[in-house]
């Protein structure tokens, strides 16, 4: 939500206008606005917009699929009623020591990216419903794509099961809060747990992400598949540096790598933010 409402400010007035109109056939359009202060209920849309990928997690007329299922890359629009769960990631496969890996998921956030990117141009000659189904997962995916651990997954010796360590989710680690938690959630809470989006635009704000400016040229690179190869090379040299263990034995996490982690985390979605409002506004203007 940070993502999306930094995003948004840098969209265009008419790309507002044609986003809103687009977020209205989504079935959960009012929930979203319900309880926005009056005359921002366009930007509220927006923001919360971007958690609809995982909201469906728990809607009872969705249900779980697997990515080798046939529908599995499917893009069909609100009729569909599969999670997806494997449509927020992109599993660039490494081992430090030899392990054996298998070959990557066809269907991935890259795939799933590079094909709602194309539809959501007037002119794809698309349906409005798959157009706004298209443009509220893309909301979600940018942001999950600059999260580094959402673009690896490492085989050790110790952690060599069909999906490695699925991101960080088979390590643990315990931070300066002194809970034991998964790397990969670690990493996902940098910016904290889920806030309401008045919490988040208060956080976008005065957390810091606001202040930074990405580089220009590396902002207006709107190829998923570059994204995911940053935040792969990202995860690999700081998300695993060390005290990370190739095992599933939890460490305490040191000071310096939770200053580097929340560094990295601020620019990533800075920069995520940037090539988001760049993607809108080329594909809406």
């Amino acid at each position: 939500m940070q993502i999306a409402y930094i995003a948004y400010n840098k969209l265009t007035p008419a790309v507002k206008d044609r986003v809103d109109t687009l977020l209205k056939l989504n079935p959960d359009y009012g929930q979203w606005t319900a309880g926005a202060p009056a005359g921002i209920e366009k930007t509220y849309a927006f923001v919360h917009a971007a958690t609809w990928a995982d909201d469906i997690k728990e809607k009872p007329n969705y249900h779980n699929g697997d990515v080798t299922d046939a529908d599995a890359g499917q893009n069909v629009g609100y009729t569909d009623r599969s999670k997806h769960d494997y449509w927020h990631y992109k599993d660039i496969l490494f081992s430090p020591d030899g392990t054996h890996m298998p070959p990557p998921p066809p269907v991935d956030a890259v795939t799933q990216l590079k094909k709602m990117i194309d539809i959501l141009p007037s002119t794809s000659g698309a349906t409005d419903d798959l157009r706004s189904y298209d443009l509220v997962w893309m909301l979600h995916l940018v942001g999950d794509l600059h999260q580094p651990l959402h673009a690896v997954a490492r085989y050790t010796a110790q952690i060599s099961g069909a999906n490695g360590d699925r991101g960080g989710n088979e390590e643990h680690v315990i931070p300066a809060t002194g809970e034991t938690i998964a790397l990969h959630a670690y990493w996902d809470r940098i910016f904290g747990g889920y806030a309401s989006v008045f919490g988040a635009i208060y956080d976008a704000t005065h957390g810091g992400i606001s202040s930074i400016t990405p580089d220009d040229a590396k902002a207006k690179i709107l190829d998923p598949e570059v994204w995911a190869q940053e935040s792969f090379e990202l995860a690999r040299q700081n998300s695993y540096a060390a005290p990370i263990r190739v095992d599933k034995t939890a460490v305490e996490l040191t000071r310096d790598y939770e200053t580097n982690a929340r560094t990295i985390a601020r620019s990533q979605a800075a920069l995520g933010a940037a090539r988001l409002a760049n993607l809108l506004n080329m594909a809406l203007q």
